[in-house]
């Protein structure tokens, strides 16, 4: 075993160990520290912080990430960051709740349930654990194919994070994808897996107030259908609006489940928005990109600062709908999505997109 160093998180005084040839993101995981992360990888600059005091180097990463500016004022990402000495950093973004519901980062075996078809391109993964995975409603596992060529993806769990073994995601299938191309055929009942995670900051915030805005499009249907259900089950009593975007009716699912939630929940409404029908196409629903759809909705239902909003779906539409939320008075605060970047493959995107 190689040396040990301190890391030292400012402002919230933590402080944990980082071993040798491990990053300091790597090191919070296994010890079931929290912090703000999206890629890991370099690329989404999610984990960047200021580091004040120690000697490090950083692993290959992207400069859309961190510039050479910022890297000469002393920036690091740290899921790329290696430690040579004890270390001390300035947390650019943290959450206090986010650190209280630390879980520690653990690898899983697995194999696969089945694979079901939910559209021409959308397939849900069913998986069961060799042991029970503890995480909160609308984080995410990589998933990792073994043989000659490893292929690990990030996948947003689907289910509520009941005491158990069994796992669910919905995930879009690309046809170039090294992942999800193999869902139809390779990925048979038995195959074995491996899971590492839990991993993501876009959990459920318990015990809030006002209105819940769950926004989606594609699979990131997955994760809001966790969240979604992890608040019903919960019991709190908030008014529920979830937007989710798609191109035609072929690519809606679910809409026998949303229909009987909204007959069995008053305070739940589903308002699913197409933006590629015509007007000759029979569709009696909204029209249009889901962030204008729903900046139609907000102004129209006047919820104000006091509403949580949760968005998972392709960078462009999340990129679309920061400035509607912003323009519509709800705070940055209570606006959580996790930031994912292209795979290896340009077709295929890691986790929601």
């Amino acid at each position: 075993m190689g040396d040990v160093y301190t890391v030292r998180l400012n402002p919230v005084g933590v402080e944990f160990e980082v071993e040798e040839g491990e990053t300091v993101l790597d090191a919070a995981f296994r010890q079931g520290i929290a912090l703000p992360h999206g890629c890991k990888e370099g690329r989404c600059a999610a984990c960047k912080c200021v580091l004040n005091e120690g000697e490090v180097e950083l692993k290959p990463y992207s400069t859309f990430a961190l510039n050479e500016m910022e890297r000469d004022q002393n920036y690091v990402l740290l899921c790329r960051t290696l430690a040579y000495s004890d270390i001390e950093v300035d947390l650019l973004n943290f959450d206090e709740e986010i650190l209280s519901k630390s879980i520690p980062v653990r690898s899983f075996g697995a194999e696969v349930a089945r694979v079901v078809e939910l559209t021409h391109d959308i397939r849900r993964l069913e998986i069961v654990l060799d042991q029970p995975l503890k995480f909160w409603a609308g984080q995410y596992v990589d998933i990792t194919l073994p043989g000659p060529e490893a292929i690990t993806r990030s996948f947003s769990m689907a289910n509520t994070p009941v005491a158990g073994k069994e796992l669910a995601f919905i995930i879009k299938k690309y046809p170039d994808g090294k992942f999800s191309s193999r869902l139809d055929g390779e990925l048979k009942p038995g195959t074995r897996l491996t899971v590492r995670g839990p991993f993501g900051t876009c959990f459920r915030r318990e015990d809030k107030g006002g209105a819940l805005i769950l926004v989606g499009g594609g699979s990131g249907m997955s994760p809001l259908w966790s969240i979604l259900h992890d608040h019903l089950e919960s019991g709190e009593d908030r008014e529920v609006h979830f937007f989710y975007g798609a191109r035609t009716p072929k690519d809606l699912f679910y809409l026998d489940d949303f229909a009987r939630l909204a007959a069995e929940n008053p305070r739940f409404h589903f308002v699913p928005a197409l933006s590629g029908v015509g007007e000759e196409d029979d569709w009696t629903g909204e029209r249009g990109f889901i962030h204008e759809v729903l900046n139609a909705h907000l102004r129209r239902l006047g919820f104000g600062e006091d509403v949580d909003v949760y968005a998972c779906g392709p960078e462009p539409m999340i990129e679309a709908l920061v400035p509607v939320l912003q323009m519509n008075d709800v705070s940055t605060e209570r606006i959580f999505f996790d930031k994912f970047t292209p795979a290896s493959s340009p077709a295929e995107q890691l986790a929601h997109a």
